[in-house]
Order: structure tokens, then sequence, then C-alpha cells
């Protein structure tokens, strides 16, 4: 698409004479209507925006909108992909309270809880989303006025205010990658980041990606100038936000900085200043750290209606805004048809990751993402090792710590968790990870098929407030003593493989795996017992540990005990996809199972509808022989 300068300069005039803050006064004795509030959302990119001082970007629309309204310097998104980040939005609670962290996943609702709109609507908003919702959780009944591509606050009953979103995709990872493109930005001119290799397919989707977030403000100015040409600029609170990172790789899915800050500009009307913080003023901008699971709150708030207490978010602004929070906190559960567990905190300088499962590398094999020129590229230098070492590390395990200097190392490539003159940083974020799992009773801890069947059909945040059904504390201990690597804990560990609770037994597992030869070969019994435990993700977990660091007559046992779990038609698709993580970990030593699993792919075309199921057919495909086409 082309952005000629006219046109730019036409609807940066546009939206100036719309925005221009030349309101009259609002009256004092006369009663105030509630705000309109319109939500313009884009996905899949950061802050690579002219308002957020990127010379390179061109964004007339919102930079625009920026010079009205106060931009936020430093917004997450709290999750790097797109459902886990709408979920945070729709509830104001985290995803990994609510057992719905996981890419697309389907979590029952917990009672007593309420997704924004419909709390909206009960203060007389009117409220529309056009269009997408995919959340991770069960919809409570029913949540908007309207959803559809039609939605639109125009068709509201007079005099009714509204709540609208209007969510664009033109930006979306896909629009990276859409050939032919005739690029509008100059490849040439982009800057590589230090984690990627400089090669002109990088170049070229960098460059792909300018153009296509120019094309999301195009849209956002379009929304603009229908709000103005309707009289109700004045009227009406505007947000302009990403839903996370760019669609780049080591962007979109990773818990850093790069995957999970987001543009943010607000527009506040001056009839409407008191609703406005203290530190509005048209063009500002704000230092205060705010993220998506403080939106629904702050929505609530500026319609003047008290957040539930149930809501973890904190509102910024409005009647009920609160004192600005010291810490953001990010995180990563399953990613498509890979697992992943990692949480994040950021004072705002500086973001510490917690790996618990750093065996796993960053650049998992996801297929979505080997789509994109810039992965595959990646890859292939990486087997032919020809890339730097912050090139590298995207694909190899990482350690359990990562804290990276946001000022000096904007990149995030240099991990400053083992630096002395850092400790005391270290020891502060991760004391704030550590307390906000314990706040919000992370059930991430437990493995996805545990997550659903340890109450089946109870909502994971219900049960999770039951000691009785989630032993957090113990559970939580373990995945701390499993995951940070200290080989002075595996006795302990094989101690905790006879634990009560499925979920400390699969952490005890999991932490002798991690350990590699100095792990398994010490457990070896008590892993040959965990083979046969009611749990099918423990026996997952040591049928892998086994089956690495094991006997050969072990080895043999494991790979049939593997192949039977990840047989697509025995259980829900949970537990294959579980065994198909552990099977691909295994590399050559899983060859000869080999046959057996490309006949599941074989047959997965077979199987019936179910949301998981693209993932795990997915998973089956990389054991599917290549089809004649492909070997020409």
């Amino acid at each position: 698409m082309k952005f000629p300068l006219l046109l730019r300069l036409v609807g940066t005039l546009l939206n100036a004479s719309l925005l221009a803050a030349t309101e009259p006064a609002a009256n004092e004795d006369s009663p105030r209507p509630q705000p309109n509030i319109l939500w313009i959302t884009s996905e899949d990119h950061g802050i690579e925006m002219g308002c957020y001082g990127d010379a390179f970007a061109t964004t007339p629309h919102v930079d625009q909108l920026a010079t009205q309204g106060l931009t936020y310097r430093f917004a997450w998104s709290n999750a790097p992909v797109c459902a886990a980040a709408r979920t945070t939005l729709i509830t104001g609670v985290y995803p990994t309270s609510t057992g719905s962290e996981h890419m697309r996943s389907r979590v029952p609702f917990p009672a007593g809880i309420e997704m924004y709109p419909q709390l909206l609507r009960k203060a007389g908003y009117y409220c529309t989303n056009n269009a997408k919702e995919d959340y991770n959780l069960n919809q409570p009944g029913r949540v908007w006025d309207i959803s559809s591509p039609q939605a639109h606050w125009r068709d509201r009953p007079a005099n009714q205010p509204f709540f609208a979103i209007f969510n664009s995709t033109v930006s979306h990872e896909h629009a990276i990658r859409t050939r032919p493109h005739s690029l509008v930005h100059d490849p040439a001119q982009v800057r590589v980041p230090a984690y990627h290799p400089d090669t002109p397919e990088v170049r070229h989707d960098w460059a792909q990606y300018y153009d296509s977030v120019s094309e999301a403000d195009t849209i956002a100015g379009d929304r603009l100038a229908e709000l103005a040409a309707a009289g109700l600029t004045d009227d009406t609170i505007v947000f302009y936000y990403g839903d996370h990172g760019s669609g780049m790789p080591r962007s979109k899915r990773w818990p850093g900085n790069s995957g999970l800050r987001v543009p943010l500009v607000v527009y506040i009307p001056q009839k409407f200043r008191d609703l406005r913080p203290p530190e509005y003023t048209p063009g500002g901008m704000s230092d205060r750290l705010v993220s998506f699971v403080d939106f629904a709150p702050t929505l609530l708030s500026l319609a003047g209606v008290k957040p539930p207490a149930w809501m973890q978010g904190h509102a910024f602004l409005g009647r009920y805004d609160t004192p600005p929070q010291p810490f953001l906190f990010g995180f990563r559960g399953r990613m498509d048809e890979r697992y992943d567990l990692v949480r994040t905190v950021t004072d705002g300088r500086f973001v510490y990751l917690r790996n618990y499962l750093p065996f796993r590398p960053a650049g998992q094999h996801i297929a979505y993402q080997f789509r994109t020129d810039t992965t595959r590229i990646w890859w292939q230098l990486h087997e032919a090792h020809a890339l730097s070492p912050e090139q590298d590390a995207f694909w190899h395990p990482r350690a359990p710590e990562e804290l990276y200097d946001l000022q000096t190392d904007p990149d995030e490539v240099h991990n400053l968790a083992d630096s002395r003159e850092y400790q005391e940083i270290k020891a502060r974020l991760r004391t704030a990870q550590q307390a906000q799992a314990r706040a919000t009773l992370d059930v991430g801890f437990l493995p996805e098929g545990e997550l659903h069947h340890r109450e089946p059909g109870v909502s994971p945040y219900a049960f999770a407030r039951d000691p009785g059904v989630y032993p957090f504390e113990r559970i939580f201990a373990t995945a701390e003593l499993a995951s940070l690597l200290d080989p002075a804990a595996i006795p302990e560990l094989v101690q905790r493989l006879s634990d009560t609770d499925n979920t400390v037994r699969y952490w005890a597992v999991l932490g002798l795996l991690m350990r590699k030869s100095a792990g398994g070969p010490t457990g070896r019994d008590a892993l040959r017992v965990a083979l046969h435990d009611s749990s099918p993700d423990v026996r997952i977990a040591a049928a892998e540990t086994l089956a690495l660091y094991g006997s050969p007559a072990d080895r043999t046992m494991t790979l049939d005990l593997l192949a039977q779990a990840a047989d697509p038609t025995q259980s829900d698709a949970l537990i294959p996809m579980a065994a198909l993580n552990a099977i691909d970990d295994l590399g050559p030593i899983a060859l000869p199972i080999r046959p057996i699993l490309a006949a599941y792919a074989a047959h997965s075309e077979q199987l019936p509808p179910d949301r998981y199921l693209g993932y795990l057919q997915n998973l089956l495909a990389r054991y599917q022989p290549p089809a004649a086409s492909d070997l020409q």
C-alpha cells in the first residue's frame, strides 16, 4: 500500500483540526453526561511509531493524536501473544490466575467475575466490538451489545453513551510475510536489532512490518475522522494501542520488553478534564507504568464505576485512579504447540525473566512462526554456526534467570543475572516476581492437562483458592527448586518424587531432567517407579528423563510409553501434545518410534475438530514423510 506525502499531510491536518485543544470549558453548573470511550487497536506492533521517537516510522495520524493526548512511555501487554493479552484486557485479571495463559485454550470462567463490557452495560453503556474476541476463557453469558464486523457505535440508541473497540489486523504477523509486496520503507534504512542476523531477508521483513504499521495508522485516522464527522470528538475519550510487540520473531511470543511493550496514546477531551491524571498535558509523556491488566479497572473508573475488588489491575485514569505501581508483570505459557513457563517483571528500566523450563530454548519450533522468512534464515544460520553469540542465544537453552538493563541494552542481549554488581537489583525483581505469583495464586505451575483435570469443570481460579485442592506453596517451592538447577537439590528432588500431589512429583521429575546426567542416574530407581504414576504428565516427564539419561533398557521401555501417550485417538489433545513435545526434545533418540508417529500424522486429518487440533497436527507433521513434490 502506498502512502504519498500529500495524503499523509492531509490526514495530519485533518486530525489536527479535529483534535485541536480549543474546546470551550465545561459548564460546571450543568450535569455532565458519561464520556463515550473509543478504543482503536492494532495487532502485532510495538512502539515503532513517530510519537515514540522512531524517525523511520510513518504514522502521522496517531502521532497527531499524541500531540493532543498523553503518550505512555512504558506500557506492557502482560502477554506477548494475542489471545492471552486479550484475555487479560477483558477481565482485568491475570491469565496466570485464571488458568487462561495458554494460547487459544478454553478454560471455565470464574463464578462471581464478569467481563468488563458486562459491567459497562450495567452502567448504561452501549458496547460494541469490531470484531475480534478470541479469549482463552469461556464467555460468561452475553458480553457485548454487538460483536461483529458490522458492530459500530453509531447504531446505539439515541443519547446513550458508547464504548467501542475497532481492532485492525493489517499489522498482524501474517502481513510481514505476505508476498508479493512492494516495499514503501527502504530496507537499507532499517535498524536491525542485535538479536537478529543482518540479512536481506531480515531487512525486508522489518521494512514490510513498518509498512503494515503505516496501514494500521491510516485505519486509525479513518476512525478518528469518523468520530469528528459525527461531532463527537469533544465527547469521546480515545485510546490507541497495539496488542503486544511486533510480529517479528523474538518480539511476538517472547516475554521480554520487545514482546510486551506496546504503544499507548490516550486523548481525554477538555469536557472531561477532571478524569485526566495529574501529568496530563496535550502532547505530554507519562512515566507511569501501566499494563493490560489495568485497562478494565481504568475503563470503569472513566465511566464513574468503582472497579470491583476482584480485578487485579489498577485504574490509572478517572474517578477511581490509584497510586502508580512499582512493577509490571509479564508471562509466557504454551505458545501454539510448544510448552513453556516464563514469568517477567520490570521496574521500567530493568527486565527480569524467570525461566522455569530453561532446558527449552526461546526459539522452539513453532510452525506458524517458521512461515516468516526471518525465522527460517535465522535458523539456517544457527545450523551453519554463522551467528554471533547475541544472535545465537535464541536457539539455545536459557539460564534460569535473565536480567537486562534497557537503558544500556534496549535489545536485551546481555544477561546481567550473574554480574556481581547487579545482584541487589536481581534480588529485588525476583522477590517482586515471587510475591506476584503468591498474590495471584499462579496456576501456571500446573501442567496444562492437570489444569483441566484436577477439578474437571471447575475454574482454576476457583479451585486455586482451596489449598486442599491446590497446595500452591508446596508446588511453587518445588518448581523453584527444580528450575534453579542447583546440583545440591538432587536429593530433595528425589524425596519429593513420593509427594502426594501430582504436580509436586511432576516438578521433581523435571528437576532431575534439567540436571541432565547428574540428575537422571541419581534418581533412576525413583524415575522407574514414576513411569507408572497415576498422572500422565509425571509419566511423560519420567519417560523423557530416562530416555535421555537411563540405561538402554530404560530407553526402549520409555520410547514405547511416549509413543502410546502421543496417540491422538486415545485421549484429549493435551496429553499427546505433552508427549510430542517430550519426543521432540529427544532428537535422534526418538528415531525408533518415528514410523508410529508418521502413522499418527497420516490419520490426523480424520480427527474430530477441536480447539487444539491444529497444534496437535503441527507437532505430528514433523514426522510425516515429505511429499514427492517436496523432494523435486
